[in-house]
């Protein structure tokens, strides 16, 4: 629910004048999220809404969307001709010089930057510094109630349970035929979802073998895709339950198709596990310790571990993504290698930790997901922690 006084003592804190939510034909979902705009609700003008830090907000509206801002507080100003619109402008940001707005300098953090270079250059004519407004986003966008964090855990619990089902099938069917398709035992994982009244935006990856070392590998069919005993097999999987406002779980682990692990498989996962929990460290030890925390602290912890293992190359992508109502959420990111993410690691998110190790002939990822309450303490969330890869036909 839209909270006007906690959004202003935010922008008091973060010692802001203002913030100015500029969208354009959805253009900026992040200031869509903030105001509560529907979805289905796609405007085809400019519309502006001002936050001052103290006082009633203002809004900028086109003569024919003139209520696209009506279930909000604060006066209208109507414009129709650009001149107007520029004006407009002006008068809403008058007498601020520090402005948050869906802005990152040299597009340092694209999550984040929504705002068009025109818009920026217009308000900047006017002697406001723009300043990002990722912090704020978070505080009102990224940031889970109760209600949210019960259905994370719930999803946990159905997320955690489709491993036993895909592996389980993976194992009859090898047994009984000699293999199994990656693409039937994803229309498992599908079929497990749906019976717990999951949702989910894509199907999960299930890569065997070189396909597991392509960290978005795409599901397919085909003789290559038959997984079969000493096969090693990597199964991602995300989903949410199937109501208004849920968010997601977000899991990845590991298998090898046989009685014992060979040892290649054991050791890459050592050292991937061994950064996931240097992660989960970091984060539990800095909010023990009440310092904040940003986003590519996080990263650089868990990727020291596989650098100084002598892998940091087969190591491509960021360790942890925000998580939401969408799988990668609009919250800080755990990364300092695409972004350097100064966001705040903050209370009541959450944010994946899936740190991998991707080679040639086999890759290992172990995904779990962390949440921070509004306590301050961090809930490692799907299940117990996978410490070794699962020897699957001693397992089932």
């Amino acid at each position: 629910m839209f909270d006007l006084a906690r959004i202003q003592h935010a922008l008091a804190e973060q010692n802001l004048d203002g913030w100015l939510l500029y969208d354009f034909r959805g253009s900026n979902v992040l200031a869509r999220r903030v105001l509560e705009l529907p979805d289905d609700q796609m405007g085809s003008r400019r519309c502006l809404y001002f936050i001052p830090r103290e006082g009633q907000p203002r809004k900028l509206v086109h003569r024919i969307e003139s209520g696209v801002f009506d279930h909000l507080p604060g006066e209208a100003t109507v414009f129709l001709k650009w001149q107007e619109l520029e004006a407009g402008v002006e008068s809403l940001v008058s007498g601020c010089s520090r402005l948050g707005m869906e802005y990152s300098p040299r597009n340092a953090n694209p999550y984040i930057s929504r705002v068009d270079a025109g818009t920026v250059e217009l308000v900047r004519s006017f002697g406001c510094e723009i300043i990002p407004s990722g912090d704020l986003i978070q505080s009102f966008e990224a940031t889970w109630d109760a209600e949210q964090w019960a259905m994370h855990q719930e999803a946990a619990v159905h997320t955690n349970s489709a491993f036993e089902a895909a592996f389980g099938y993976i194992v009859e069917q090898v047994r009984s035929v000699g293999f199994a398709e990656e693409s039937a035992v994803s229309d498992v994982i599908m079929q497990h979802f749906a019976d717990n009244r999951m949702t989910t935006y894509h199907p999960p990856i299930v890569g065997v073998g070189p396909h597991s070392g392509d960290p978005h590998y795409e599901t397919g069919t085909g003789e290559q895709t038959q997984i079969r005993e000493g096969d090693f097999v990597l199964v991602d999987l995300w989903a949410k339950m199937d109501r208004p406002r849920a968010v997601y779980s977000d899991l990845t682990r590991t298998g090898f198709v046989g009685t014992t692990v060979p040892e290649q498989y054991s050791r890459i996962f050592d050292i991937v596990a061994a950064a996931r929990d240097a992660a989960i460290e970091c984060v539990k030890s800095a909010y023990a310790a009440g310092r904040s925390l940003q986003g590519w602290e996080v990263d650089d912890a868990c990727r020291a571990v596989i650098d100084q293992a002598g892998y940091g190359e087969y190591f491509c992508h960021r360790t942890g993504h925000s998580i939401g109502q969408e799988v990668h959420g609009n919250g800080a990111n755990m990364d300092n290698l695409e972004t350097r993410e100064e966001r705040l690691v903050m209370r009541n998110t959450c944010f994946s930790v899936e740190p991998g190790i991707y080679l040639p002939e086999f890759g290992v990822r172990s995904e779990v997901d962390v949440f921070i309450d509004g306590d301050g303490n961090v809930h490692v969330t799907g299940g117990e922690l996978q410490t070794e890869v699962f020897p699957l036909l001693a397992m089932f």
